[in-house]
């Protein structure tokens, strides 16, 4: 059982969007958003919309912004905007494009996956990518506790893409590998980060 995709999902995938180049995609980050989402399928829209309300819904403005921030490689959005205002954003143009959709069918099966089981491992993989600053891996605990385990996963992986320095042992990467397998994920959603790992 696997999830819709192979590769990355949800509102990292959203994060994604956002590199040094990212005005040549549209005007203003909710164009960027807006023209990517307008492309995907239904799942990976619904995907966005399942994890921004649970960001919207679980966390304070400010841990929103260490999140989108540490999860970009660039992310435009929080000179003018606030963390929850920009979530906020990223569910109305989910729902802008679904509502513009029919037959839209709800997420089901391994796509429902919040990997509440595997908490423990989630949080402490976080603590073990000291190469995050502390704001970053208390954001990503919060996560983990008060929005779901699998969202702070994926939001932890762009992080761990996207510091200077990064590094990863071979155990932590297995220890990721494993959580990956748990939570259903696609062959390149952890598969992505291998590059990081140390060789002897």
């Amino acid at each position: 059982m696997r999830r819709f995709t192979e590769f990355g999902f949800g509102v990292p995938w959203v994060m994604g969007f956002f590199h040094q180049d990212w005005i040549h995609d549209g005007p203003t980050a909710a164009d960027v958003v807006a023209k990517h989402l307008a492309e995907e399928s239904d799942e990976e829209v619904l995907a966005v919309r399942r994890d921004a309300l649970a960001l919207a819904d679980g966390l304070p403005s400010e841990t929103l912004g260490v999140l989108w921030t540490a999860g970009a490689q660039y992310m435009p959005g929080f000179v003018r905007t606030a963390g929850a205002e920009w979530t906020r954003t990223v569910v109305g143009l989910c729902d802008a494009v679904l509502s513009a959709r029919a037959d839209v069918r709800p997420l089901a099966g391994a796509d429902t996956e919040d990997g509440r089981s595997h908490r423990d491992a989630v949080v402490a993989e976080i603590e073990r990518a000291r190469f995050l600053t502390a704001e970053v891996r208390e954001a990503l605990v919060d996560c983990a506790r008060d929005c779901t385990p699998d969202l702070a996963f994926r939001v932890l992986l762009n992080a761990i893409e996207y510091a200077p320095g990064a590094t990863l042992s071979p155990e932590q990467y297995r220890g990721m590998e494993s959580i990956g397998a748990a939570l259903h994920y696609g062959e390149f959603v952890v598969d992505r980060v291998r590059y990081l790992v140390e060789t002897p």
